[in-house]
């Protein structure tokens, strides 16, 4: 009875350990690189935000154009 409480806890112990122990000699992760602005995102931006309102402006006006 005591050998395979003694088993048990020495098995659950090794888990416990297998799951600490590499977290503990994980190495840092290297650092992002510097964000580069070069324009391009800024006029893809512009260019996201006019097709939004191109969209939006087309749903507006279409019901209005069948109504009349």
């Amino acid at each position: 009875m005591a050998s395979s409480l003694s088993r048990a806890l020495m098995g659950v112990f090794a888990l416990c350990m297998s799951i600490i122990v590499p977290s503990a000699l994980a190495q840092d992760m290297a650092p992002a690189p510097a964000p580069s602005s070069d324009g391009t995102s800024i006029d893809q931006g512009i260019a996201y935000v006019l097709m939004l309102l191109a969209l939006v402006l087309t749903y507006l006006i279409h019901p209005l154009a069948e109504s009349s």
